[in-house]
């Protein structure tokens, strides 16, 4: 059996490369060749092309068939096309940016995505309502139609935030320099409540490798994919300074003026991303390969050894500048506001006694508490 992995060089590309060969595929990857990476075997085949490009694709597959291709990088809507023929089944990799509300939360009423987000939530289909989320959709289009078609079996997958080694733009680092950095404490937007939806690299392969051995299950199918544990901002993280044996202050600030802490949300808001799950488990049987808490450990461990470059373009595309001088300004001056408020009376639910009566006594119409 033959197979090609379309990347293969990113975050979940060695998983996929090493679960397709336990399964006995003779395995070929398709990347632009501009980096390679240790952990895939000798014995793989590379293909040099671009899959942005119907042209590049077409050239490079021609004459070329395979029983199954996982794609997860490229634009997905021209390797759509560039399979049809070449072989029976795809599984196609996109994202979760294509949910309406993901970008602009005022995009639904009430605010924000439905919590947890299912895989039949409402998608952009508009340019003009926001590009990138609509060409998401259009992609995922594309491959239904060819699988309503029968040019193949076809099964989408949304990725989440993937976290793990070769992240194009690893969230994890705005945490891991400000401790290499030693900064006395860290900016969390709203008090790092929001969930946003996280997957490790090697349980997300695990999800689309399983979608591999169920073909009569996952054809025709999408599934929303992470790790089965979510954790909060303030919790990554607390975790990441546990894996660290950093210990610091997390400050909140309210979204509006936490700046300093966008970078840790990948987006200009602090609303929830958080997806369901629930069909992956269900059909697929997933269940998570390496708990969140030990994924996360290995993967501060990875960095550490190979740190990003102060200032390099990997550091630039996390939209963190960085900036210290800022931060313990906005910081001072939260403070100074909050000093403002010292007078107020404060209500603390917690100090009131609860709603149900206990009486003491039998036959009070109420109890001493006047309940």
């Amino acid at each position: 059996m033959k197979a090609l992995v379309i990347g293969g060089t990113g975050p979940t590309g060695p998983f996929l490369v090493a679960g397709l060969r336990e399964r006995g595929y003779r395995v070929a990857v398709l990347h632009r060749g501009t980096h390679e990476i240790p952990e895939i075997p000798a014995d793989v085949e590379h293909i040099h092309a671009d899959p942005h490009f119907r042209e590049t694709l077409d050239a490079a597959l021609a004459g070329r068939t395979f029983d199954l291709v996982l794609a997860t990088y490229g634009r997905l809507r021209f390797i759509a096309e560039a399979v049809v023929g070449r072989a029976p089944r795809l599984l196609a990799v996109g994202g979760f940016a294509g949910y309406r509300g993901y970008l602009d939360p005022a995009a639904l009423h009430p605010h924000g995505m439905v919590v947890p987000t299912p895989e039949d939530a409402p998608l952009v289909t508009s340019e003009s309502e926001a590009r990138f989320p609509a060409l998401i959709t259009q992609a995922e289009r594309v491959v239904m139609e060819h699988h309503a078609a029968g040019h193949y079996a076809a099964t989408l997958f949304r990725y989440p935030y993937v976290y793990g080694p070769y992240q194009v733009a690893p969230r994890e680092w705005c945490v891991i320099r400000r401790i290499l950095d030693r900064r006395p404490y860290i900016i969390v937007p709203d008090g790092g409540l929001t969930l946003i939806t996280r997957g490790y690299a090697g349980n997300l392969a695990h999800a689309v490798l399983l979608a591999a051995d169920r073909p009569g299950v996952a054809a025709g199918q999408i599934y929303n994919t992470g790790d089965d544990r979510q954790l909060t901002v303030h919790q990554w993280v607390e975790n990441i300074a546990d894996a660290m044996g950093h210990r610091w202050e997390v400050v909140s600030l309210p979204d509006v003026i936490a700046h300093a802490g966008r970078a840790l949300l990948g987006a200009d808001t602090s609303h929830h991303r958080l997806l369901d799950t629930a069909k992956a488990q269900r059909e697929l049987g997933y269940r998570d390969l390496t708990p969140p808490d030990r994924a996360l450990a290995s993967t501060v461990r990875w960095y550490l050894d190979h740190p990003l470059e102060r200032g390099g373009d990997t550091e630039r595309r996390l939209g963190d500048p960085f900036d210290y001088t800022a931060e313990d300004d906005a910081v001072a001056a939260y403070r100074d506001a909050l000093r403002a408020f010292a007078p107020l009376p404060r209500v603390r639910v917690s100090d009131r006694p609860h709603s149900y009566a206990h009486p003491r006594e039998p036959g009070l119409a109420r109890d001493h508490r006047a309940r």
